[in-house]
């Protein structure tokens, strides 16, 4: 039997759960680099997945406390949809991948794993990916380590400015 070990999850599965919001509570702390924020708005930021579906997963989220695209002011949605595109471009610059899934879970049901805080998924995908993985053995290949991605991340989203 083969086996395949993917050691960064024992740090997900024992980690001390954070109380409150991880949405509202990185952001506040203002270490951008130790929460893996690559860029601010006034309105909402653009994160790194720390439990990532995909190698460069981002999340736009606002920083006001809402779970609904209905709950946004129109300040607020303009902007969030704008750190969408600027994720999308700056991933294109780093990355150069084949695809993307953009999506929004809202809901429980829907399959938000936080459905208190909206946010806005960004993955990107590249042909020949090895999502199967996940599938068939609950583990998930991440190429590059975090610190290395967010360095590549912070430049190119920022050559944006």
């Amino acid at each position: 039997m083969n086996k395949l070990y993917s050691p960064w999850r024992i740090d997900y599965i024992l980690r001390e759960k954070e109380k409150g919001c991880i949405f509202c509570n990185k952001p506040a702390d203002e270490n951008d680099e130790k929460h893996l924020i690559l860029k601010r708005g006034l309105h909402s930021y653009i994160i790194m997945n720390l439990y990532p579906y995909n190698n460069a997963h981002l999340m736009v989220v606002p920083f006001r406390h809402v779970n609904d695209l209905t709950d946004l002011n129109d300040d607020e949605i303009l902007e969030v949809f704008r750190m969408t595109k600027i994720a999308e471009i700056g991933l294109k610059k780093a990355y150069n991948p084949d695809g993307f899934n953009i999506g929004i879970n809202i809901g429980k049901a829907a399959g938000a794993g936080i459905s208190d805080h909206l946010h806005i998924h960004i993955v990107p995908r590249w042909n020949g990916d090895t999502n199967f993985i996940t599938t068939i053995g609950e583990t998930r290949v991440i190429p590059e380590n975090m610190q290395v991605a967010f360095q590549k991340l912070k430049k190119a989203l920022n050559d944006e400015d």
